[in-house]
């Protein structure tokens, strides 16, 4: 059985690149605005952990890593069990898992509001039901993975405040669940954008999100410099 790059660059010979483009981040009618309600930027540093989903991993991963106040981020799989949890069973779309992305952050740096509302306008299209782009299935579903009030809290504020202010040509369909596990994708995973920059997918689909960071939120961009 192919893979799932194997697939993908079939896929992709198929159709234009600008269909590819308009699919993989979100058609706004008006600048992604500022989360009204947000935690408060911690008086120390330290360490705080949101777990994003939002079609392939590899975008997600390529432009939290450049985001300043984020100290690590990894690819994963969450949603379902960790005996399911390897790529070749969550690409069956039967565990439940979503290909994710652990984001650990420095609350003095960077607020979890911050996060969403790039979560929102750059890492993906959060109104595209169970896909992302050329991406189909419950594992590239858009989810956020609570793991406190506050988060659960700030998430579903500002996913009202989006949707009241009409920021999307279509109704936001991001979910918003607990987290209950975080299982740490293959090694060949890990970086993935960055580690392959002349693959196909990676210039059409993520290259541009990476772009669309450094020019829409240049106080937050950082150079990704690997681990």
């Amino acid at each position: 059985m192919p893979s799932r790059i194997d697939l993908r660059h079939a896929f992709l010979s198929l159709l234009m690149a600008s269909t590819l483009v308009a699919g993989c981040r979100a058609g706004t009618k008006t600048p992604v605005p500022v989360a009204v309600t947000d935690a408060p930027l911690a008086q120390a540093p330290g360490n705080e952990t949101a777990v994003f989903t939002g079609g392939c991993f590899w975008g997600t991963q390529s432009v939290f890593e450049r985001v300043k106040g984020v100290l690590e981020t990894t690819v994963g799989y969450a949603g379902g069990s960790a005996t399911t949890a390897t790529y070749q069973q969550v690409n069956t779309e039967t565990t439940g898992h979503a290909e994710s992305v652990r984001v650990v952050y420095d609350p003095s740096k960077i607020t979890y509001g911050q996060l969403l509302r790039i979560f929102f306008s750059v890492a993906h299209d959060p109104t595209q039901l169970n896909r992302q782009g050329p991406d189909v299935g419950s594992s590239y579903r858009s989810v956020i993975f609570y793991s406190s009030d506050e988060q659960q809290k700030i998430s579903l504020a500002y996913i009202a405040q989006l949707d009241a202010a009409h920021v999307f040509n279509k109704k936001i369909v991001t979910q918003v669940a607990p987290y209950t596990g975080f299982y740490v994708a293959e090694s060949y995973h890990q970086h993935f954008a960055d580690n392959n920059p002349g693959n196909q997918y990676i210039q059409i689909c993520d290259r541009p999100k990476i772009e669309a960071l450094k020019k829409e939120f240049p106080e937050l961009f950082q150079d990704y410099k690997g681990k």
